[in-house]
């Protein structure tokens, strides 16, 4: 008898025990997921400060002899090494973040890049333009902050260690292996009706643009991974895999410069902006959730209200981009979220 009841006294105690666990996991893991939130937003934030400091200085230079007097002033440079702070926070984030939260963020620039425009440089628009363009902007706003707080709330909980034996088992899963053919698939078709039928559509090109930008952000997020795990002692830089990732996420990145300088000589940059976000975007979130498995084990209601994050923020950043003119051109600028700016 006093046998059974020390087996059932120890039977009681053990549930207590191993249902701590998922909470204390969820809990770590929704703090992953706030931390690499807060690092993109603040990426975002001042990247589009110094984007719009740079291109203050176009402004101011653009009567000037010498095409590229700007290089000689100070707010310039100021506003490259923001830039380049930016982006490094942007790419921590997705060390942190599930790759399909971090990248619908870039949503954050088109807004801040309104509002700065507005302010900052002091863009002119006409009285009657006003409840086609203020309003339609503020509304933009608007949806685009619901459309990212909803993505933020609902964003996939999946954090997994980014080891080199992890990304190797992701890179030849069956999943990926047949999202990589069909996306090479598409790809060839689309260059070849781009270059040899000269369809230069904005869909088009956008769309090579979002293709290999689906790969730079999947690299990305390989790459950042593991730097963070080495510098906290978990070595993974002697493994291969990390140079194949770091060359990929270079590669791709140059070639969506090319094409995204292509499409800008074409087509205006709030069309670019607008388009690119869609698409980049949509195509990005994909190849996360295939490779990294982002929403794997996530109900039903999550990835709806996630979804319905997306489309909001979607249609926000279509509201603020909508009608807004291109005042001076820039080099073609790649985002590491790959999204055009």
């Amino acid at each position: 008898m006093d046998g059974a009841h020390r087996a059932a006294l120890q039977l009681q105690q053990l549930p207590p025990a191993s249902s701590a666990d998922p909470v204390s996991e969820a809990s770590f893991s929704y703090k992953e997921n706030l931390i690499g939130a807060l690092l993109a937003i603040f990426g975002h934030l001042v990247v589009s400060i110094a984007l719009n400091l740079q291109k203050y200085c176009h402004i101011r230079l653009a009567g000037s002899k010498d095409p590229r007097a700007y290089f000689k002033t100070k707010t310039w440079w100021l506003g490259l090494f923001l830039m380049l702070l930016g982006e490094l926070g942007v790419f921590a984030s997705y060390a942190f973040a599930p790759l399909s939260l971090i990248v619908p963020l870039s949503a954050v620039s088109v807004i801040a890049s309104a509002i700065i425009g507005i302010i900052f440089i002091k863009e002119k628009w006409k009285p009657k333009d006003f409840l086609r363009r203020y309003i339609l902007s503020f509304v933009g706003c608007g949806l685009a902050i619901v459309g990212t707080y909803l993505l933020v709330t609902f964003a996939p909980n999946s954090h997994e260690k980014m080891t080199g034996e992890n990304i190797i088992r992701h890179l030849v899963s069956w999943p990926f292996l047949l999202y990589m053919l069909v996306e090479i698939i598409l790809f060839c078709l689309l260059l070849y009706f781009y270059k040899e039928r000269n369809a230069n559509n904005i869909v088009v090109i956008l769309l090579l643009v979002a293709l290999l930008g689906s790969m730079t952000v999947v690299t990305v997020k390989a790459v950042a991974g593991m730097l963070v795990l080495s510098i906290q002692g978990n070595l993974q830089l002697d493994y291969p895999i990390f140079y194949v990732m770091l060359v990929c996420m270079v590669a791709t990145a140059i070639y969506q410069a090319a094409f995204l300088g292509q499409a800008s000589q074409m087509y205006d940059s709030s069309l670019i902006a607008s388009v690119g976000y869609i698409l980049s975007t949509t195509v990005a979130i994909t190849a996360g959730a295939i490779f990294y498995l982002d929403f794997l084990g996530e109900d039903v209601l999550h990835v709806c209200m996630f979804a319905l994050g997306c489309l909001i923020a979607f249609l926000g950043v279509f509201l603020i981009t909508r009608n807004r003119k291109k005042a001076i051109p820039f080099e073609p600028y790649i985002s590491m979220d790959a999204m055009p700016v």
